[in-house]
């Protein structure tokens, strides 16, 4: 593995950015068992919320009522996560923090923190953005997971630190089979060269299509940048339906062209780093406050 690669994972984007955490990070457990336990011990899924309140179970009655239903759209940032949880429980990350004083967050953001910590601590880790038929392998749910490079074994393992039941036997979330999780390339090249049903994936409850397809790509295209966006942000050229239905031949080959990059992060590397930094289309995105109307200096 090349030395400028593994130096760059251990670099911070805005969302990952330790800041002041730094020293508070690196006293953190080092085992990645031990420490994505942790992780779960701080915070409720969005799901897992919705679905105690459903059968007013022991979290629908400890988990206050005038509290938010979801974090996500609050707690983008790493640091914004963690002062939250400093600020509902001074001890900060904590296997005995109480329901009602965990913040509501999904894969992506569980991820981020993971990340976070361990590049804190030195290690290159990265994001990624893809399906997981190990949650449920009829309907491949959309998931974030990070890779962490492994010194030891001289490659990246897969480790999830979200909380989640799984579907498959003898599953352990620090050093996943790799068949067990479909990338983002993966699962576009194979729906767009029929290899498999697109209705196999699914993001959320309900999201089908090849343009959720197309903006899972990108969402696992900018974590592998170090710039892991939310799940609520799209490409400017295809942040609607209409666009993406729009796209020419020619367009759509473009994506094709970044998705076969993308099954070899490494060995294309230095490609992705140029589409990145010189791509409008692969770069531009629009926020929930934003839309094409602020990107008038482009011409896409």
């Amino acid at each position: 593995m090349r030395d400028d690669i593994l130096e760059f994972y251990k670099g911070v984007s805005k969302y990952t950015n330790y800041s002041l955490y730094k020293d508070y990070f690196i006293g953190l457990p080092d085992d990645l068992k031990e420490l994505t336990q942790l992780i779960h011990d701080n915070y409720i899924h969005r799901i897992v919320l919705f679905q105690g309140y459903k059968e007013k179970n022991k979290i629908s009655k400890e988990y206050p009522w005038y509290r938010y239903r979801c974090d996500d759209d609050i707690l983008l940032t790493v640091p914004a996560i963690v002062s939250e949880l400093f600020r509902l429980d001074s001890r900060g990350l904590t296997h005995f923090r109480q329901t009602k004083d965990k913040v509501v967050i999904t894969c992506r953001y569980a991820s981020i923190l993971l990340a976070s910590i361990l590049k804190a601590k030195g290690f290159s880790t990265r994001v990624r953005s893809g399906f997981a038929p190990y949650i449920d392998q009829e309907k491949y749910p959309d998931h974030w997971i990070c890779e962490v490079w492994c010194e030891k074994k001289n490659k990246w393992i897969l480790v999830d630190a979200d909380e989640i039941e799984v579907d498959v036997e003898e599953y352990t979330n620090v050093d996943i089979d790799r068949k067990q999780f479909y990338f983002a390339a993966e699962a576009w090249l194979d729906v767009r060269h029929g290899k498999i049903e697109i209705d196999k994936f699914l993001h959320g409850s309900h999201v089908q299509g090849l343009s959720m397809l197309a903006r899972t790509l990108f969402f696992d295209f900018h974590s592998l940048m170090n710039d892991e966006v939310s799940y609520l942000f799209f490409p400017t050229y295809i942040d609607t339906e209409e666009e993406f239905y729009n796209l020419s031949i020619e367009e759509l080959k473009q994506l094709d062209d970044l998705a076969v990059l993308l099954l070899d992060v490494d060995k294309n590397f230095d490609e992705l780093r140029y589409l990145f930094e010189n791509d409008q289309r692969f770069r531009s995105i629009n926020t929930p406050l934003t839309s094409d109307r602020d990107h008038l200096e482009l011409e896409i």
